[in-house]
C-alpha cells in the first residue's frame, strides 16, 4: 500500500464522526454490501460470526417507527413523549440498519468476546459508509433492551440489539474532529508486577 494510500484510510478514520440529522442520499445496495462485507472481516474468533444486520428502508420507516413506540410499552411508568420521540426516531435518516449480536455458546470464546466482535463489525460498517461519501450516528438507548423488539427481530433474550444506524448524508457542513492528544490514552508498561500481599 503506498503512503498516499496509507494516508486516506488514516484520514477517514480521524474524520468519522456521528451526524444527527440526516438526508437523502442514502446508499444504494451496491454501496451497502460493500459495508456489510467491510463489517463481516471483523475479528470473530473461531468465525461464529456473531453479528447480523437488518436494513430498514424509506418506505419502512414509519412502520418501524410504530414498533418502536410499541416496544417502549415495556418499560414501567414511561413517559408518553418518549414514546412519541421514539416512534419518530426512524425518520431521522432515509435508510436505518439494526445491527444484533447473536449469542452462542462455545467453550472457547466467551461471549464478551462476540460482543466485542460485534463492535469491531459496526466501526468497520460506519469507516466504509464514511469512506463512501455518507455519514452515520450509531444509536441505542432503552428500546434497544425491549423484548418486544427483540422478538420482533426473532432475537433470543440474552441476544443484543448492538445499534441502530441512521444512514444518508450529512445535511450540514460538519466541522473537522478535533485532533487527540494520545499522552491522554496511551502510556508504556512499566514492568511493574504488584506482589499480593
Amino acid at each position: 500500500m503506498t503512503l498516499s494510500a496509507i494516508n486516506l484510510v488514516h484520514e477517514n478514520m480521524h474524520q468519522r464522526q456521528s451526524v444527527g440529522h440526516l438526508v437523502e442520499p442514502a446508499p444504494n445496495k451496491e454501496q451497502l454490501d460493500l459495508a456489510f462485507r467491510a463489517a463481516l472481516t471483523a475479528p470473530d474468533h473461531r468465525r461464529l460470526k456473531p453479528t447480523r444486520f437488518v436494513i430498514v428502508e424509506d418506505h419502512q420507516r414509519t412502520e418501524f417507527g410504530d414498533l418502536l413506540a410499541h416496544a417502549m410499552a415495556d418499560f414501567e411508568g414511561i413517559d408518553p413523549v418518549q414514546i412519541e420521540r421514539a416512534k419518530n426516531h426512524p425518520l431521522r435518516a432515509p435508510v436505518l440498519v439494526l445491527a444484533l449480536t447473536e449469542l452462542q455458546d462455545h467453550p472457547k470464546v466467551p461471549l464478551y468476546e462476540q460482543i466485542l466482535s460485534s463492535g469491531a463489525a459496526v466501526q468497520n460498517f460506519l469507516l466504509s459508509l464514511q469512506v463512501q461519501g455518507f455519514s452515520t450516528i450509531w444509536r441505542t438507548g432503552a428500546v434497544v433492551e425491549s423484548t418486544t423488539l427483540k422478538r420482533a427481530l426473532k432475537l433470543q433474550e440474552r441476544d443484543l440489539i448492538s445499534g441502530i444506524i441512521y444512514i444518508g448524508t450529512a445535511d450540514k457542513v460538519i466541522s473537522p474532529r478535533a485532533d487527540i492528544d494520545l499522552t491522554e490514552h496511551v502510556s508504556l508498561w512499566d514492568g511493574h508486577i504488584e506482589s499480593e500481599s
